[in-house]
């Protein structure tokens, strides 16, 4: 955000989200009835099996314009690929998971861009619609919200874990089948279920982990945000392997950004604190919405198989960007 400060200022009218605030995608309005919706993302393996890698690529570029209560509408492909490590079966199998996720969808891939890159790394760039008064931002947030994650936490110290080989040889596959499953799942339901229940705002969750999302929407919406670590649902192999002392680059990073901004209580434990500080790839939505819609759109999730959603705490009062972990 700091390099942003030093870019001219969008003063186009039709720029519905832009830079300020820090939201998922940006939104032009081309009619009083439809505005589009960008966006992008992309990233290196984090499996060793492309095609699966090539769905959670899309299945996390796509969660930006569900994170709006949007509608994925075109594809574009971004692509780095090193030729000279990886025969070319290994690029259709990445384009066949990533278009077939798409699909998914109802959305279509309408083509890309792929360079000679010394990395391996895929993405989209994703196009989508909505009505001009019905996007939701991270910025609508209101005191007294209740809170609501809608995927567990710790892929990225999962996957981390059994590259590295902490976690035990009996439980590697079901670890690993259980984490992809989480990251080639789309947010699309959870997207149209917090529409029809009046979501407030919403993000969802990827690079800057749970802590640094709800502090984007805490500070946009001017409130401060409250959790219960004891209701947050996580992957019991991500707290082992924090417990061990594993931690990647990115929490180091979230860590140091959000320490004049977080506190938490003495009773949640070091590892805890670090695993809502990790990076996370395709995770949930974190939603903000009136106490009793929370309530129906819990049991709504529950009801259409996203059991691991909870409540996870509440917006309130106070000085903006403020995160208390309890």
């Amino acid at each position: 955000m700091h390099v942003l400060h030093h870019l001219p200022h969008v003063s186009d009218p039709n720029v519905l989200v832009g830079f300020e605030p820090a939201d998922d995608a940006g939104v032009y309005k081309l009619s009083d009835r439809l505005a589009i919706i960008h966006t992008t993302d992309f990233f290196p393996p984090i499996v060793d099996d492309p095609y699966t890698f090539g769905g959670i690529a899309a299945a996390n570029a796509l969660s930006d314009i569900y994170a709006m209560g949007g509608t994925p509408q075109t594809a574009l492909n971004i692509i780095g690929f090193p030729k000279k490590i990886y025969p070319l079966k290994v690029l259709s199998a990445i384009l066949r998971g990533g278009m077939d996720k798409v699909a998914e969808t109802g959305a279509v891939v309408i083509g890309g861009h792929t360079i000679e890159a010394p990395e391996l790394f895929y993405g989209l760039a994703v196009t989508g619609t909505i009505h001009p008064r019905r996007i939701i931002t991270c910025a609508r947030a209101q005191p007294g919200d209740l809170l609501i994650l809608t995927k567990p936490l710790g892929v990225g110290l999962v996957t981390t874990g059994l590259k590295l080989q902490r976690i035990p040889a009996r439980k590697r596959k079901h670890a690993l089948t259980t984490v992809c499953n989480s990251m080639l799942q789309l947010n699309k339901l959870a997207s149209e279920l917090m529409i029809r229940h009046h979501a407030h705002a919403c993000t969802d969750i990827t690079g800057f982990g749970l802590i640094g999302h709800a502090y984007e929407m805490a500070d946009a919406s001017r409130v401060s945000i409250h959790l219960q670590s004891s209701n947050i649902p996580y992957f019991p192999e991500a707290l082992d392997i924090a417990r061990q002392g594993l931690y990647t680059r990115a929490s180091i990073s979230n860590k140091t950004y959000l320490k004049k901004k977080l506190r938490f209580a003495s009773s949640v434990e070091p590892a805890l604190q670090q695993l809502l500080l990790e990076a996370e790839t395709s995770g949930g939505l974190l939603i903000a919405l009136a106490p009793r819609n929370a309530a129906r759109l819990l049991a709504a999730l529950h009801k259409h198989g996203l059991t691991s959603a909870r409540i996870i705490g509440k917006s309130v009062k106070g000085t903006k960007g403020r995160i208390r972990v309890a």
